[in-house]
């Protein structure tokens, strides 16, 4: 298992077009692929849960990822959030 905490710095968050962004680029990847905030864990490839969350700018999310391109989803969502959703 693969993880990193990453602070999202986009100017909504991880909220309507940045979480479509978020959640196709984690649907790229065959691993698992989790996030948490807080105390609260789910499916990076759901836009439903991804919304839920609530992720707003200064927000540090924890990217979990497990199987065979663990570490490549995890360095792809990390540089997704880092360009702004600019990808």
């Amino acid at each position: 298992m693969v993880s990193k905490e990453i602070v999202v710095q986009n100017q909504v968050g991880l909220h309507a077009r940045p979480a479509t962004f978020f959640i196709q680029k984690a649907n790229e990847f065959k691993s698992s692929i989790l996030v948490s905030k807080d105390d609260r864990k789910i499916n990076a490839k759901s836009l439903l849960g991804v919304l839920s969350l609530g992720v707003t700018r200064g927000t540090t999310i924890l990217v979990e990822a497990e199987g065979p391109d663990e570490q490549e989803a995890v360095d792809a969502l990390d540089a997704l959030i880092a360009s702004n959703f600019a990808d």
